[in-house]
C-alpha cells in the first residue's frame, strides 16, 4: 500500500522562471485545501499557527497574491483615494508623502492624484478615484461646501482633512482649528505693532465657507487691523508675483500672513526683488512649520500642526469605516506658534 500524502516540502518549489506560482502549488506544499491557504493568507477562519505556516510557505515558493481575484472576492481593493489641494505646496506634499507610506503599513494601496488648487479638477478626480472603485478616500477639501461631497460620502468611505464637509455623512473627519490659529497670528503681529497686513490665501480665495479665511475677517474687526487678502498660487514663481504686487503697492504692509509655508517663502522672494529687509522693513508669518522653513536665512514664524497624529487618525477613521469598526468620527488639531526671527516690531511710521 502506498502511504498517505503529505505536505511536500519546499525543496520541490515551482521554479520562479518556469511559471507563476499559484494558490494551488502553496496548497499542495501545505497539504491543505486551496480555499483553507486563501483563508490563511487573508488571516480569517483558520488558527494563528495555519496562517503562519501559510504564509511561511507561500513566501518560500515565492507566491503573489491576485490582487484583482482577491477584490473580487472580498469587494474591496485595497486601494484607498488621496486628494490634497494641490502638490505644488510643500506641507502637503509631505502630508501625502507620511500618509502613502502609513498606508503601506497596512497593506492598502494609496492612490494619489493632484488638483492643482482647482476645485472643479478636484471633483473631476474625486469621481474617477470612484470609478476605480478605490475603497476609501482621504480629502482636504478646496471648496468644503461643495455639494458633490456629501453625494460622495453616501458612497464610499470618505475623511475630510482640515476643512469639515457640511452635511456629508463623512466617515470622520480630522480638522483644523483654524479660528486659533488665525486669532494667534493676528493677535502676534497686533502686539508688535503691525496694524496694516496682507494675508496671502491659497487658490481660489476668498471663499466664504472656509473658516480660516472667515476667521481673518473676524479676527481683523476685533483688532481694528486694515487686512489686504490676495490669493495667491503655492509654487515659488506665482507666489512671488503676488508678494510683489501686494508689497509693490502705494500703501504697502508692514507684515504678511501667509496661509501656507510656501507662500510665505513666495513672500521673502519678493522682498528680496524689492530690496526689503525681513523683519526689519517687513514681518513673515506662515503657518504649517515646513522643516525648510526653520533653515531659512532668516528663520520663519509659523505654526506647528502634529503632521503624525493628522495621519494617524485620518488612516484610522477611513479603515474603520471600510472594516465596520468604530472609531473617533472627528478630532480638532489645535496650532501651536514657533515663534521665530521673521517678526519684529513694526518699522516706525
Amino acid at each position: 500500500m502506498g502511504h498517505p500524502r503529505g505536505p511536500r516540502t519546499t525543496e520541490s518549489r515551482v521554479s520562479p522562471h518556469s511559471r507563476r506560482v499559484t494558490i494551488r502549488d502553496v496548497a499542495e506544499a501545505a497539504g491543505l485545501s486551496p480555499a483553507a491557504v486563501s483563508y490563511a493568507l487573508r488571516g480569517i477562519q483558520v488558527s494563528p499557527e495555519t496562517q503562519e505556516r501559510v504564509r511561511r510557505i507561500a513566501d518560500e515558493l515565492g507566491y503573489e497574491a491576485n490582487s484583482i481575484a482577491r477584490a473580487l472576492a472580498s469587494g474591496r481593493t485595497h486601494m484607498i483615494g488621496i486628494l490634497a489641494p494641490s502638490l505644488e505646496d510643500l506641507w502637503q506634499q509631505r502630508l501625502v508623502a507620511q500618509a502613502a507610506r502609513a498606508l503601506l503599513g497596512r497593506e492598502r494601496y494609496p492612490l494619489i492624484l493632484d488638483p492643482g488648487g482647482s476645485a472643479e479638477r478636484q471633483r473631476l478626480l474625486a469621481a474617477q478615484l470612484r470609478e476605480r472603485q478605490v475603497d476609501g478616500m482621504l480629502v482636504s477639501p478646496i471648496d468644503p461646501a461643495d455639494p458633490f461631497w456629501s453625494e460622495l460620502a453616501e458612497t464610499i468611505a470618505l475623511v475630510s482633512i482640515g476643512d469639515g464637509l457640511p452635511g456629508a455623512a463623512t466617515a470622520g473627519e480630522v480638522l483644523f482649528d483654524n479660528r486659533s490659529g488665525v486669532r494667534a497670528a493676528l493677535e502676534h503681529l497686533h502686539a508688535l505693532g503691525h496694524r496694516r497686513i496682507g494675508v496671502l490665501c491659497p487658490p481660489g480665495a476668498p471663499t466664504a465657507d472656509r473658516p480660516a479665511e472667515l476667521a481673518v475677517a473676524a479676527e481683523a474687526r476685533r483688532l481694528e487691523l486694515e487686512i489686504e487678502i490676495v490669493a495667491s498660487p503655492y509654487e515659488l514663481e506665482g507666489a512671488c508675483a503676488a508678494a510683489c504686487g501686494l508689497l509693490g503697492s502705494s500703501t504697502p504692509p508692514s507684515a504678511c500672513f501667509c496661509f501656507s509655508d510656501s507662500l510665505a517663502h513666495g513672500v521673502y522672494a519678493a522682498a528680496q526683488r524689492l530690496g526689503l529687509r525681513i523683519p526689519e522693513h517687513l514681518s513673515v508669518i506662515g503657518y504649517d512649520d515646513h522643516p525648510v522653513s526653520a533653515l531659512l536665512g532668516t528663520p520663519l514664524t509659523t505654526f506647528g500642526w502634529d503632521t503624525d497624529r493628522v495621519v494617524k487618525e485620518a488612516i484610522e477613521m477611513a479603515l474603520a469605516a471600510i472594516e465596520g469598526r468604530r472609531a473617533h468620527r472627528r478630532i480638532v488639531i489645535r496650532p501651536q506658534l514657533r515663534e521665530r526671527a521673521s517678526t519684529a516690531p513694526a518699522p516706525a511710521a
